[in-house]
């Protein structure tokens, strides 16, 4: 039987019969007229970029100024470039690098008075024009290693093919859509400390604890040439030369080691080229950027600049209290992905590639409409600096101070317009690659985080933790975007496909994981 709800009793009539006799306020509901305010439109390089003109504060969102900037520049809505804002603040030397939900407000928190009659200068920054998902399921669990991976970084071709190094002396190489293993490669008698993908995909550079480096064919599996000798001690990272400044078509390789110097090797021949030696500790790390300087990080707490052709010292920057663990470029993802973009068009001709690559790197690193490549270092004195050696020599653009333990790693965006750090803390910190100011902190995990990795539209993060997680993080307003248990120990590599596809990640337990959205 039903239940049945009894009749509503004379005071509950009562009110409602005054509920329909009163007349509804429906001034609230109605929206405000907020004024106006000229907008002026700059790009990053303070260029104007379209005429002054007038919007309504109720409309002043950010998607809304993004759409109106576009019809100002005359696109048609399918071409359409999602813009970011910085917000510079009327008579005052202040930037506002995140755009408001109340601009209003905003302008007039920061004493602008009367913004009716204010022009607001915008600064737009394009975001990437194709959108990565968060990784969120794990793909394949791929057990094959007899120790744990210590390293992995997936082709800049394609996602398909991931590599890995680990502490069984072996580097892998792994097929990423199947989850299988494609090829084993063997030779190394120490634990593989790293490995790098040549940027056009068609060599892998491997380094390990027995002081060599080998080079091997991703095809076929097999050893290029003989194993590359001279380091007195461990090798522990490796730089290839960006694919715009190959010279004779000959690619060359510069290795960092615990011997405290860097070798430049000519691939193709094995030979030494130059040694960079002048660090009084382990070189822990090594990048070769798009301008022909390779920069090296040290325990000696120094960061150093030298000219890869001459095999000379360019900058010594010495600011640092404590070892240098880490170094990044602005310009790295572009440098690693070489003529490779979203877009999956290839030139067919070798100039056609090599001038691919050094417009992206350009793009990549132009500050102020030319070209001055950034890096940023990290180190176990809880700090890292950020420096610009084309405009600053050997002067630090910035002090990056929050982290409450040692610094293990730090990574531009691929639009350079931000740092991520790693560090010992159990946080990941988000700063302003243009000053360096600290932005956020992404916090959730709770153990030391080792690794993070960029998504290729930079609106993604994902960082591999001690606490046997990984978790992918939105850049924009630090919010936690996925959670992703599975590995059952440390995790210590992850990279993110330059395609944006898929994440991979190695650790303790000896097993490769695969994430896909």
């Amino acid at each position: 039987m039903a239940t049945i709800a009894p009749p509503p009793s004379k005071r509950q009539r009562r009110e409602e019969l005054e509920r329909t006799q009163k007349q509804q306020d429906v001034t609230p509901l109605l929206a405000t007229d907020l004024g106006s305010f000229k907008a002026n439109f700059v790009d990053s390089d303070g260029n104007q970029m379209a005429d002054v003109v007038e919007i309504n504060f109720a409309d002043a969102s950010e998607k809304n100024v993004s759409a109106l900037l576009n019809t100002l520049l005359g696109r048609d809505r399918e071409d359409f470039t999602p813009y970011r804002f910085r917000i510079h603040i009327p008579g005052k030397d202040v930037i506002i690098d995140q755009y408001p939900t109340d601009l209003l407000g905003l302008l007039q928190k920061h004493g602008v008075t009367n913004p009716f009659e204010t022009t607001i200068t915008l600064s737009a920054e394009p975001q990437a024009v194709f959108k990565v998902h968060a990784v969120s399921r794990l793909a394949h669990r791929i057990p094959g290693h007899g120790q744990p991976i210590l390293c992995c970084q997936f082709s800049p071709i394609s996602s398909s093919r991931l590599a890995t190094g680990s502490g069984d002396n072996t580097a892998r190489i792994w097929d990423t859509d199947s989850g299988t293993p494609k090829h084993t490669l063997k030779g190394h008698t120490g634990w593989v400390l790293g490995v790098s993908w040549r940027p056009d995909g068609k060599q892998l550079a491997t380094c390990s604890m027995d002081k060599t480096v080998r080079i091997w064919d991703p095809e076929t599996g097999k050893p290029f040439g003989q194993e590359l000798k001279g380091h007195a001690k461990w090798v522990l990272g490796l730089a290839w030369e960006p694919y715009h400044l190959w010279r004779d078509g000959t690619p060359r390789l510069a290795s960092a080691s615990k011997d405290g110097t860097c070798r430049i090797w000519v691939v193709n021949s094995g030979r030494t080229e130059h040694v960079l030696s002048g660090h009084k500790g382990s070189v822990s790390c090594v990048r070769w950027g798009g301008t022909g300087m390779i920069y090296t990080g040290s325990h000696d707490k120094s960061v150093r600049v030298w000219d890869a052709v001459k095999g000379t010292l360019v900058h010594n920057f010495t600011a640092h209290g404590h070892w240098v663990n880490h170094i990044a470029l602005s310009s790295d993802h572009a440098l690693r992905t070489a003529y490779f973009d979203h877009t999956n068009e290839v030139p067919e001709t070798e100039e056609a590639k090599r001038e691919k690559a050094r417009e992206r790197f350009e793009k990549a690193a132009k500050i102020q409409g030319k070209v001055a490549e950034r890096v940023v270092s990290a180190s176990d004195d809880f700090t890292m600096y950020l420096w610009d050696p084309t405009n600053n020599g050997n002067k630090p653009v910035a002090r990056l101070l929050g982290h409450q333990n040692k610094v293990n790693q730090v990574q531009f965006s691929p639009d350079g317009t931000l740092i991520a750090s790693a560090g010992w803390d159990n946080s990941t910190k988000l700063w302003n690659a243009r000053d360096g100011k600290f932005l956020k902190s992404l916090r959730g995990h709770v153990a030391p985080v080792y690794q993070c990795a960029w998504s290729a539209d930079s609106r993604l993060l994902v960082t591999g933790s001690k606490d046997c997680t990984l978790k992918v993080w939105n850049a924009r307003n630090g919010n936690l975007a996925m959670d992703l248990p599975g590995h059952e120990d440390e995790v210590y590599a992850v990279d993110w496909a330059a395609d944006g596809r898929m994440v991979g990640s190695g650790g303790k337990d000896k097993a490769v994981r695969t994430w896909r959205n």
